[in-house]
């Protein structure tokens, strides 16, 4: 299960269409049921296989696409409410100026009414919400002082700016608004599907659950020798790629012995940068993975991002943030924060995405393994990468 929308990724597709786990056991369920039921509608009246099974794989897949977008809406109302705090804020500033701009007005109109240095309309002038209209009257700005006219320019320049910014405060609310009810709309979603997949399980018998067990228990099985398979190719590769590295040395020395000193200083130069580039990137990766292995046991919850709990992109934007990398909140977002590679290039700390719509991800750690926050009811756990078949992977993404 994911978490976890905003437009369709664009990252490159390793393999193909997903088989859920627990479509398969619903699947079971229902043979099952359909077998041993006395006084059940006839098989005509029920539901095919293959309509169950896609139900059920719906019912997860819609909650998975509605936690990302749960996600997304989160993510925007917080960067919202922080921008309309922030408006608010100068809006306030701005009016307090504004206020001791017409006070300063104000001392000047009563000033001048004791002493009789202007007419009573010039009182009214200085006073008044709107007094531009007067501006235009060339022998009433002639009355007032240098510093008596900064003080009406400064009073319409604030007027100005405050009207200005309290109606992009207005724009704001509206559009913080329209974010939280996207929000509210996409919990109540998620919350939806996922307790109608509860109750489908939940009718599950006693020696269903018992098969359903026993069918995952061989789905990991199948899985742990497929990463098994890829550990022991990566290995020869690993050694393939070290043999090719020690030899392009070796040439290279015999070039230095024999006097070709500059083209030996060159290949010297481009191996130590691709080892210091390797080096950086191992580094970082190994802070990730400590992160990542802290968190396990903890709790599978939708749109958690710790640190008692964690989703599937919550957990990697966490483990990389340890390793002062930034990654976005989404997994829509996240297959494009880096650099893709193979499967078979894959290195511990590289992101593996799963599904045609990338709803889930987690972080390899190298032998086929990798550490996600798998669906509700689950825990924060290292399992093969294969754990939903091999036609589930979409791609390894390299964030840093």
């Amino acid at each position: 299960m994911a978490s976890h929308r905003k437009s369709r990724p664009t990252g490159a597709r390793v393999a193909g269409i997903r088989t859920p786990a627990l479509a398969t056991a619903a699947l079971t369920s229902v043979a099952l049921l359909s077998q041993t039921a006395n006084a059940t509608p006839s098989a005509d009246d029920k539901p095919s296989l293959e309509e169950v099974e896609k139900k059920v794989d719906d019912l997860y897949r819609q909650a998975e696409s509605a936690t990302e977008k749960y996600n997304a809406a989160k993510e925007k109302t917080e960067k919202q409410r922080k921008q309309v705090d922030t408006l608010l804020d100068d809006v306030a500033q701005r009016t307090q100026k504004l206020n001791e701009a017409r006070e300063e007005l104000g001392s000047y109109a009563a000033a001048q009414y004791r002493t009789g240095a202007s007419a009573p309309d010039t009182a009214t002038f200085l006073l008044a919400d709107s007094p531009q209209d007067y501006f235009d009257q060339t022998q009433l700005m002639g009355r007032l002082t240098s510093r008596q006219k900064g003080a009406v320019d400064d009073y319409f320049t604030q007027q100005s700016a405050t009207v200005e910014k309290r109606q992009e405060a207005t724009e704001s609310l509206e559009t913080l608004t329209e974010s939280q009810s996207d929000l509210k709309t996409a919990k109540a979603t998620v919350q939806k599907k996922l307790a109608d997949a509860r109750e489908l399980l939940s009718q599950l018998t006693a020696e269903e659950k018992a098969r359903l067990a026993a069918i995952e228990k061989k789905k990991q099985e199948e899985a742990e020798r497929k990463a098994a398979e890829l550990a022991r190719q990566q290995a020869e590769e690993e050694r393939q790629r070290q043999e090719a590295a020690a030899l392009q040395e070796q040439e290279a020395q015999q070039e230095t012995d024999s006097g070709s000193s500059t083209s030996a200083g060159t290949g010297t130069e481009t191996g130590s940068d691709t080892s210091t580039s390797d080096s950086s990137y191992a580094t970082k990766a190994e802070r990730a993975l400590a992160f990542a292995r802290a968190q396990i046991g903890k709790p599978y919850v939708w749109g958690a991002t710790g640190p008692d709990s964690y989703d599937c992109s919550g957990l990697t934007q966490g483990a990389w943030k340890a390793a002062g990398v930034s990654l976005p909140r989404t997994t829509y977002d996240q297959v494009n924060a880096g650099t893709t590679v193979s499967l078979a290039a894959a290195q511990p700390g590289d992101l593996v995405f799963f599904y045609d719509d990338v709803t889930h991800v987690g972080i390899y750690i190298g032998n086929g393994m990798m550490i996600h926050a798998p669906k509700p009811g689950t825990y924060v756990r290292e399992e093969s990468i294969y754990y939903d078949g091999e036609s589930s992977i979409h791609s390894v993404v390299r964030p840093a």
